[in-house]
């Protein structure tokens, strides 16, 4: 039997000139970014862990908001806490306040609802009531559905302030009637 040769493969300048480039590609790609390891934070570091810049730390209770057990509402910072007997904040959180503000001072929670429909036609919950101004009732409340509330019509007039779910939910187990609110500028 006679022994079949094996052909021979011809490579031309141009097959080299592209096997070249493939090569020098994939070295330059290999040098791209590499990762480095993070720096080791020290032990005072792990102790005291920094505010994540996405989420910053809430201010702390407003000075001139009083003392004991008492729902604090910002107008300035749009923020409400409930603070304990202990001057403590139990929870802080942003709301959306109505176009009817309270004036600054110190109310009583007055009236609670489980639930009704606000003057927007949105269903609300935990309606918490302690204040009235030019006529409207003015109270804390969320929108059943968790949304906040919608863009108000030139002139309308609203007085709820709300905020979400889960912190209507917190105000409603903390402002029981005769809780005090202390408005502050």
């Amino acid at each position: 039997m006679r022994a079949v040769p094996a052909p021979k493969v011809w490579v031309t300048g141009l097959t080299v000139g592209a096997i070249a480039a493939v090569a020098v590609l994939a070295v330059k790609a290999d040098e791209g970014t590499k990762p480095t390891a993070a720096p080791r934070p020290s032990a005072s570091a792990s102790a005291h862990p920094s505010a994540s810049p996405t989420k910053p730390t809430p201010a702390a209770v407003p000075d001139d908001s009083g003392t004991g057990r008492r729902i604090v509402y910002s107008l300035a910072e749009k923020r409400v806490w409930l603070v304990d007997a202990s001057d403590a904040a139990q929870r802080t959180f942003p709301v959306w306040p109505g176009t009817v503000s309270p004036d600054p001072g110190t109310y009583k929670v007055d009236v609670r609802h489980d639930a009704t429909t606000g003057s927007d036609g949105v269903q609300i919950e935990h309606i918490v009531y302690f204040a009235s101004k030019s006529g409207l009732s003015i109270a804390f409340s969320n929108a059943v559905d968790g949304s906040s509330p919608p863009a108000v019509a030139s002139g309308a007039q609203t007085s709820g302030i709300r905020m979400a779910k889960p912190d209507g939910s917190a105000l409603w187990t903390f402002g029981e009637t005769g809780t005090s609110v202390v408005v502050v500028a």
